[in-house]
């Protein structure tokens, strides 16, 4: 994607702010997570090959370059919500570069509100791995390595209703094991770009399904006292080094849904940050104290989670016919 330096080659600067200048590249790119920026990159990728293939400008961009384009999707399949995160990438791109944001013209918001109107907007939600989804799951991880990581992972990431990024971003600096379960420290997350840290309390749980021993039956296996709590393990049986990526998660989450002979297809990373609020919300939790392990910033999303938890509770059609 292009950057900030496009301005410096509108205006006379003196060489000796370069480096200064490129460590300001740096930083207004940091205002962005890694993942935002990734798929930033590769949205803005699919756009400059359109315009490309029409002989049209990418950067700066028409107007009615970016709505045909949001046409273009459609036809090509694309939902709502995609084209909307295509246009975020298209705006990002030419606000580095200091160009007018084609994205503001009314024609291009228009025609994202026709095609939401058109097609519909409604997100494609995750299926929750609820409590007893859970259970089910981890009976299935194998007694390796492998499995032992597995149900550690599957564990922690409900227990703490992680996102997955957060997941592989732990490391054991990050976690303290004390009586009453573990206290971890999250250095940052989505909602946290600023990294000021939290810490939450992660509870332990039954025998068979219990964060605390799944985690330490891992790290003993595995031979981990510093570094990356969750690492990928190669057909040997050797731990690797490095973290597991944010799609190893979704694809162990999925695998094990599988295994517990659920349907795989709706399951994600996701599945485990929602099992626990859904879990949480259907036995009757305070949504104080569920924000207090999520992390939400406000209680409005939490309210979504109790309200599905609770669509039959005192249903005023119980008990008509």
């Amino acid at each position: 994607m292009t950057s900030v330096p496009v301005l410096a080659e509108a205006v006379s600067l003196p060489v000796a702010i370069a480096p200064e200048l490129a460590a300001a590249v740096s930083y207004a790119k940091a205002e962005k997570a890694p993942a935002t920026r990734r798929a930033y990159e590769t949205d803005f990728r699919l756009f400059r090959t359109y315009c490309e293939e029409k002989a049209a400008s990418a950067l700066p961009a028409l107007p009615e370059t970016v709505a045909a384009y949001l046409a273009h999707g459609v036809q090509e399949g694309s939902k709502a919500s995609t084209l909307g995160r295509r246009l975020a990438a298209i705006r990002y791109a030419h606000k580095l570069a200091s160009l007018p944001t084609p994205t503001d013209s009314e024609a291009v918001k228009a025609t994202l509100r026709g095609i939401r109107r058109t097609i519909g907007a409604a997100r494609v939600k995750k299926a929750p791995a609820v409590a007893s989804r859970m259970k089910a799951m981890v009976a299935a991880c194998p007694a390796t390595i492998a499995g032992k990581r597995d149900r550690a992972l599957l564990l922690l990431g409900f227990g703490g209703a992680f996102r997955r990024s957060e997941l592989v971003a732990l490391d054991i600096e990050n976690i303290e094991e004390t009586p009453e379960g573990l206290l971890v420290v999250i250095a940052k997350s989505k909602t946290d770009q600023e990294a000021e840290g939290a810490t939450i309390a992660v509870a332990p749980g039954s025998a068979e399904a219990c964060p605390v021993v799944a985690l330490r039956d891992w790290l003993d296996a595995a031979g981990i006292e510093v570094g990356p709590v969750f690492r990928p393990i190669n057909k040997a049986g050797v731990v690797g080094a490095e973290r597991l990526t944010d799609q190893s998660v979704a694809l162990i989450v999925k695998g094990y849904a599988g295994r517990a002979g659920l349907d795989a297809t709706p399951f994600s990373g996701h599945s485990l940050r929602r099992g626990f609020l859904t879990s949480s919300a259907a036995a009757g939790k305070s949504i104080f104290r569920m924000k207090d392990v999520s992390r939400h910033k406000s209680v409005d999303t939490l309210a979504g989670y109790i309200q599905e938890a609770e669509l039959f509770k005192e249903h005023a059609g119980a008990g008509l016919l």
